[in-house]
């Protein structure tokens, strides 16, 4: 017989129906008479209640039973008489597929702090924490490709590999072919990167814009969700050296166009969180409100459900970036000393405590930010007419700051050629994407969404490493 995941077996009321399920032991109890197993497959929070008779499968077998242990067990469906689901399991047959030493086996049912559970990656599946934030990541995952599909544009997989610096942040991991132990030298001394496998030096990208701009100069609206990489020697809870990006690149788009689409994407992608994981997203509510329970009122996040509710229930702030650091300024945080990195005026890059402020504390909306200077943002961004500050856009969020940056891209061949040599980009590797200001060229927008990001906001994590199955940072890359 088939087997029957469990989400299917709760909905169900085919009661008196026999069926097979098989999964993971989360708890049994009992007594000598009967055992209680509650079972779990991953497909559910959720556990399934099998009633199991002592006398009918013994006690040795069912000493089997332990937590951690993979088992098959063929049943009746029947009312539950406990409280908390609907049906049950009365076991017919049941077979031990994978014993656990319960003497070794980590997850023992009590609670396990985040940071224990980051050294046993490799079974944290199995927690009903990690359980729920793996099936939102399928749920946004799914929502990602439906909503641009939906639209009409195409996925785009842009090279992993690249000989460009798309962000001339310069943290990057290089790769390489050459033999470490004799590492071959040009004339003068320098490695000599033509005997490497692609002849020159090469990096992880840090993000597929460029080559999706590229793509957008021929099919008009495109996007890419892939793997990118940053080299940055940093520790802190927001940051991954492996993560993912969502990059929509738009032809025929003009900064208002992309804010539209940024807000209607990010108010899609949530609705469609509450709308499908609904169940997970209530457990990850409660184990945030347990968790912050010690806090001081004012120190507590937002309920995570209302929280969902409160982006898509208001219309976006715009407001340029100049008009943000004179509310800053004049902010009573700011006048007070009381934020870390003070705003004394103009030119000032903006920290998660002034996007938060801006947010949670002045509108009480998200925000969507422009026009900042072109001193703090990258080469290939449009020049405003003032020709100081540049057609960028940020969008913010309650508890997080940004969640998006994007901008109007320079479509003026010289104007981008003139900021690459003022910021240093070398004009001539860079001909590729030159040519298409040359040839054909039409205004053009996009935006980057960091997908961990999204997650840490969707479950109400607090460390990025939580919502990436097996994280990658500096001194770590066990898994």
């Amino acid at each position: 017989m088939r087997r029957t995941k469990i989400t299917d077996v709760l909905k169900s009321d085919a009661i008196g129906s026999e069926i097979v399920v098989k999964g993971w032991v989360r708890t049994r109890r009992g007594n000598k008479q009967v055992n209680f197993i509650a079972l779990n497959d991953g497909s559910t929070i959720h556990n399934l209640q099998v009633v199991a008779d002592v006398e009918v499968f013994g006690e040795e077998l069912l000493r089997r039973v332990t937590t951690g242990a993979s088992i098959a067990v063929r049943g009746e469906l029947a009312p539950s008489q406990g409280t908390g689901q609907n049906v049950e399991l009365l076991a017919r047959t049941l077979e031990v597929i994978g014993d656990c030493d319960v003497n070794e086996y980590p997850l023992q049912p009590k609670k396990h702090s985040l940071e224990f559970l980051r050294e046993i990656a490799h079974l944290r599946f199995r927690t009903n924490t990690f359980s729920a934030i793996a099936r939102v990541r399928h749920a946004m995952i799914f929502a990602v490709h439906s909503f641009f599909s939906s639209k009409g544009f195409v996925n785009i997989h842009t090279p992993i590999i690249t000989a460009s610096d798309a962000e001339g942040a310069g943290e990057m991991f290089q790769v390489t072919t050459l033999d470490l132990e004799n590492i071959p030298r040009n004339e003068e001394g320098k490695i000599d990167f033509k005997e490497d496998f692609f002849g020159k030096a090469t990096n992880l990208t840090v993000s597929g814009q460029l080559e999706g701009e590229l793509a957008a100069m021929g099919l008009a609206d495109i996007y890419t969700f892939g793997p990118t990489f940053r080299a940055e020697n940093s520790n802190t809870s927001r940051h991954l050296a492996e993560f993912w990006m969502i990059e929509p690149e738009m032809a025929f788009y003009d900064l208002n166009d992309n804010m539209d689409l940024a807000e209607e994407f990010l108010k899609y992608l949530i609705q469609y969180a509450l709308d499908n994981c609904s169940d997970d997203l209530q457990f990850l509510s409660s184990r945030l409100e347990e968790e912050e329970k010690n806090k001081k009122a004012d120190e507590r996040s937002m309920e995570l459900i209302e929280k969902l509710k409160f982006v898509l229930n208001n219309e976006f702030i715009r407001l340029t970036y100049s008009e943000a650091i004179e509310i800053l300024k004049e902010s009573k945080p700011n006048k007070k000393g009381q934020f870390k990195y003070q705003i004394e005026g103009y030119g000032a890059d903006l920290q998660s405590e002034h996007e938060r402020y801006l947010v949670e504390k002045h509108f009480k909306k998200p925000v969507i930010l422009t026009d900042y200077p072109k001193e703090i943002k990258a080469f290939y961004m449009k020049l405003n007419d003032d020709n100081k500050t540049v057609r960028a856009m940020d969008v913010l969020f309650p508890q997080i700051g940004e969640i998006i940056g994007g901008s109007q891209r320079e479509e003026n061949y010289d104007k981008l050629v003139a900021r690459m040599q003022e910021m240093h980009i070398p004009v001539e590797e860079m001909w590729w994407y030159l040519d298409t200001r040359k040839f054909g060229a039409v205004p053009h927008s996009g935006f980057g969404l960091g997908f961990e990001r999204l997650l840490l906001f969707v479950t109400g994590m607090g460390n990025i490493r939580d919502v990436i199955p097996f994280p990658r940072t500096p001194k770590n890359a066990e898994f």
